[in-house]
């Protein structure tokens, strides 16, 4: 998803943290390395003595069914980007606009309808 509808622009990695095992099975501690994608899917990798990998539709489903009732939290990897939706003038503290520049005429010498910028370099030739 574009980050205009509010979205992640990059997956979004972490650890499934276990404090408690319910079933006795994974043991505790970091017990499996995931992804988010930026549809929200989710990709997740079991360590331990019977490693898998799985593709689940979100993150609510990984720990409706692997969350041991709350002994079980995401510990993300890097920090959540912020949600810049379609108005990026907060970055600049005041709104910009972009416009070409004025005044720019056409450099000395060159003749009438040579190429310029990349059209014109001579390594692209």
């Amino acid at each position: 998803m574009s980050p205009c509808r509010g979205r992640t622009v990059r997956p979004r990695t972490f650890e499934l943290v276990r404090y408690h095992d319910l079933s006795g099975v994974s043991g505790t501690g970091v017990v499996a390395e995931g992804c988010v994608f930026t549809d929200g899917s989710v990709a997740l990798r079991w360590r331990g003595n019977n490693p898998a990998t799985a593709v689940w539709p979100d993150l609510d489903s990984v720990l409706a069914v692997h969350g041991h009732q709350g002994a079980t939290e995401v510990r993300w990897l890097e920090p959540a980007e912020p949600d810049l939706g379609s108005d990026l003038d907060h970055l600049f503290g005041a709104p910009h606009s972009v416009r070409p520049p004025s005044g720019i005429a056409d450099p000395a010498g060159l003749p009438s309808g040579h190429a310029r910028g990349w059209a014109g370099a001579r390594h692209l030739r």
